[in-house]
């Protein structure tokens, strides 16, 4: 997730007899061609090096400087054109190979502010200044490291099967998806100007709540859009012991907050989804100040643009109508800033494109090992590659992150494995990895067939 950072992708199965079969199934790639299976198999030990050492060398969104360079030479080895720091720290390789459709395939780089506690022999011991000047550690928390090695893995495999199909692939390294900028930046560049112009984008992340060795689709609607709104809460500061002479803040955003509970409740249509969460609530000094304003941090969640739209205006109506309730002089009134980073949009998978994939991947890797999964409320900046003018079909898909027995097990018993975001999430990386592989790969060889 985007990801808002992707967090928490946690979908829900349509049966659970199916996830109990999957578990039961245990055989990851049954289904992958021959030749695949032989390149992943003679490929893998460099893979696994190359994630290693990208997981024990993680940056921060809009720092990706090492991580960007390191993908940039695996993907020219690999034979394609790569060119660096597009749009910031972005990466973008392109083999041509003959006539056919142009393929966006996308991986994001970036890593999260948290101090990893996995026991990894290859833990991250990573610290750097954050874009506020902070020192803080580093870790992939959220598979990123993992999407890259699949990209490289892709990468080295469409270079080795050239004579199976015909095309353009376009390989995205993209920066900064944790705060949500990155695809707006690299696409504001230029990306669909200076390089082939896909006519299909699709992307995966990884996801610990699935079985490594498969992978998850859902059509329409696949993750939701965010919006971070800052609500900064003015009164008039004094002395805590006589309030008849101040303003408080610290009650008005008491009560808005309240408030804003009732927007899902009783605003949105019951058949719609929508979440309103107030993340962060700071103000005041002392118990005995009044302060003069209290900070909200809010994250906005919807699926329709419609809702989407309504939810940001409630949010002003609701703070403008308590403020006026509570006396605030107009001056003094509660300022809505709905802001870029952390924000994103909904992702919507063209049904005929992810049908498309869906069954080339299920050839791949087996009807057993591929899931159908609901919509989440989790947000993702992959959406931007099909939202631009162009309006590319995109399709985004899960791909498991969590060792079968474990997952069954913690399904048994109700103890959560450790979720994406998580100082402890280390993923079953083999199994994942190539399954990643296989399926990018399949879908490519069915979206670019030779001629």
């Amino acid at each position: 997730m985007p990801l808002a950072s992707v967090r928490g992708m946690t979908p829900r199965f349509h049966t659970a007899a199916l996830v109990l079969a999957l578990l039961a199934a245990g055989a990851p790639l049954s289904g992958a061609p021959a030749f695949v299976q032989a390149r992943l198999d003679a490929d893998y030990p460099s893979l696994e090096s190359l994630y290693r050492d990208l997981h024990a060398h993680p940056e921060l969104s809009l720092q990706e400087e090492k991580t960007g360079a390191r993908l940039a030479a695996e993907l020219r080895a690999a034979g394609f054109e790569a060119t660096e720091k597009f749009g910031g720290t972005g990466v973008v390789g392109v083999l041509k190979n003959g006539p056919g459709p142009t393929l966006l395939i996308r991986s994001d780089m970036d890593a999260l502010p948290v101090k990893e506690e996995t026991g990894l022999a290859f833990a991250s011991t990573v610290r750097m200044e954050n874009l506020s000047g902070q020192d803080v550690p580093v870790m992939h928390a959220c598979g990123h490291d993992a999407h890259m090695t699949i990209l490289v893995g892709t990468a080295r495999m469409l270079a080795a099967l050239r004579d199976k199909w015909s095309g353009t692939v376009v390989l995205i390294g993209q920066p900064a998806e944790e705060i949500g900028v990155g695809a707006r930046n690299m696409l504001t560049a230029g990306l669909f100007r200076q390089f082939p112009r896909p006519d299909f984008a699709i992307g995966l992340h990884d996801d610990p709540a699935i079985p490594a060795g498969s992978v998850g689709f859902c059509d329409g609607s696949f993750s939701s859009n965010a919006d971070a709104v800052k609500i900064d809460v003015r009164g008039i500061g004094g002395h805590g012991a006589r309030p008849d002479n101040a303003k408080d803040p610290v009650v008005l955003a008491a009560q808005i907050v309240l408030a804003l509970q009732t927007i899902v409740s009783r605003e949105i249509h019951p058949g719609e989804k929508a979440v309103v969460t107030v993340g962060s609530i700071n103000g005041g000094t002392a118990p005995n100040i009044i302060p003069d304003s209290v900070k909200l941090q809010l994250t906005l969640r919807s699926y329709s643009d419609d809702v989407r739209q309504h939810l940001v205006a409630s949010v002003r109506r609701i703070c403008q109508g308590e403020a006026l309730a509570a006396g605030m002089p107009e001056d003094r009134m509660p300022v809505v800033t709905v802001t870029e980073s952390g924000s994103a949009d909904s992702i919507y998978n063209d049904p005929k494109l992810t049908a498309r994939v869906r069954s080339a991947v299920t050839g791949s890797l087996g009807a057993s090992n591929v899931l159908s999964v609901e919509p989440m409320m989790a947000s993702e900046d992959f959406s931007q590659y099909g939202r631009t003018v162009e309006h590319v079909p995109v399709c985004f898909f899960l791909v498991g992150a969590s060792d079968p027995a474990k997952l069954g097990e913690s399904r048994r018993t109700g103890m959560p494995l450790p979720a994406l975001h998580s100082s402890k999430f280390a993923p079953d990386a083999e199994p994942m990895i190539r399954t990643g592989v296989a399926a990018m790969a399949a879908a490519t060889l069915d979206l670019l067939p030779k001629g």
